[in-house]
């Protein structure tokens, strides 16, 4: 009779890959915390002091970058980018996530390779100043090519009511300020694959080799803005009538999903964005040497704006300055440090909004 291990599932490479999860999971442990990975379930309790507390979710994955990551043998950073992907569409309400949990599907277990994505899951989550709070690993031999791993996420935060940040105050004249991405994050990649073909190639940047690989720079972890964006809000949230998590499908996409749809018979609010009023990572230029086009780059990639806030202008220059100011206090070995630009405005159309594209336009 066949055992389970001969199926292809090895129950005691579950068991020492659990192991490690735990060592990691530990040092996100926060106030709230309730149990430790290796229960049924997670328990989190919700902090005392809210009159009416509003609980928000998001989930998300890792996607096609993962395929950068097997051929580079470097699982250690994706899982920032599966906790980033979800903590930041969170942070969209004005909520900061309080727990996390994530999700390894894989066709053979390899207990190490797992611990890694979980160190990353484990690193984001501190970043985030959330717990990982459990999670699963499916190993299903058949489905899963070997070697290969699915990461997914799901986190939760808590938020009064009545400071939820919709989109709804968002009115004419408000200024768009926007923040730096570390590169080109979590999306796109199905595109990115199809241009870079060697992953070990030079990354050249100016003409010159930089002494990275393209692959190494591709890996850049997504930016998690929760600290720095939650900073903000502790003093200026009933100035920020909007928040934008530039994800798939770039400006175009994304930036239309904060605003109300205009009631009948008023004008639509848009986004009026200006040109080259922020820096541009080296790696979408060479995104374009391999082949890419500039009008590809803005429906797919976010440009170098990993996120953005509508904001009242009279404190516009007061929030963009305490971005700035503060950006050292959220900088990472090796990732260039926040900063935030003051990108366009938002304003009534002139003429009938039919596509997501009449809903962006760009000036110079």
């Amino acid at each position: 009779m066949a055992s389970y291990k001969e199926s292809g599932v090895d129950v005691e490479e579950g068991y020492r890959a659990v192991s490690k999860y735990k060592e990691h999971a530990k040092k996100t442990a926060i106030p709230g915390l309730l149990t430790g990975l290796g229960s049924f379930n997670g328990m989190f309790e919700i902090p005392k002091g809210y009159k009416n507390p509003i609980m928000v979710s998001g989930t998300d994955g890792v996607g096609t970058k993962l395929d950068i990551a097997f051929q580079m043998k470097k699982y250690d950073t994706v899982g920032i980018d599966c906790v980033a992907m979800s903590v930041n569409d969170i942070l969209c309400s004005g909520v900061q996530t309080s727990f996390f949990l994530d999700y390894i599907a894989c066709g053979k277990l390899d207990a190490d390779i797992a611990s890694d994505l979980v160190k990353g899951v484990a690193d984001g989550c501190l970043e985030t100043g959330c717990a990982l709070l459990g999670g699963e690993t499916a190993e299903m031999p058949g489905f899963y090519d070997d070697g290969k791993y699915d990461l997914a996420g799901f986190g939760v935060g808590v938020g009064e009511k009545n400071e939820m940040i919709t989109g709804e105050a968002i009115k004419d004249g408000d200024v768009l300020i926007g923040l730096s991405s570390t590169g080109v994050h979590s999306n796109g990649f199905s595109l990115v694959r199809k241009l870079v073909t060697d992953v070990n190639a030079p990354f050249i940047m100016n003409g010159k080799e930089t002494g990275k690989t393209i692959g190494e720079v591709l890996l850049t972890p997504t930016r998690i803005y929760v600290k720095p964006v939650m900073e903000v809000l502790s003093k200026y949230r009933k100035s920020v009538h909007g928040m934008v998590h530039v994800t798939g499908g770039g400006f175009y996409e994304n930036i239309p999903r904060v605003y109300p749809k205009a009631k009948e018979g008023k004008k639509q609010l848009i986004s009026v964005i200006k040109r080259a009023s922020w820096d541009i990572p080296p790696v979408f230029g060479e995104l374009i040497r391999y082949g890419a086009d500039l009008e590809s780059l803005y429906n797919t990639f976010n440009m170098g704006i990993g996120f953005i806030l509508d904001v009242a202008a009279k404190d516009a220059d007061a929030i963009i300055e305490m971005f700035n100011a503060n950006a050292s206090k959220y900088s990472k070995q090796g990732i260039p440090d926040l900063k935030a630009f003051r990108i366009g405005r938002s304003v009534l159309a002139e003429n009938e909004v039919k596509t997501q594209k009449d809903a962006v336009l760009f000036e110079d």
